[in-house]
């Protein structure tokens, strides 16, 4: 069941990245040059504090 929960979190904080990095580059007004990277440093820490967290509450159940 966890692996699912997870997936499902994993898919969220993805889009939520994309969302996020859409947002700045309209504020911005032009695509960012290196995309891919700016990408990168908007999911790794939402992921890793999200699935910190995640794995604090499931362990405490």
């Amino acid at each position: 069941m966890e692996i699912i929960l997870f997936t499902i979190v994993g898919i969220l904080v993805y889009l939520t990245s994309d969302a996020l990095l859409q947002m700045l580059e309209k504020r911005r007004g032009a695509p960012f040059e290196h995309r891919n990277v700016i990408f990168f440093l908007i999911f790794l820490p939402i992921v890793l504090i999200t699935f910190e967290v995640m794995q604090y509450l499931l362990a405490t159940k």
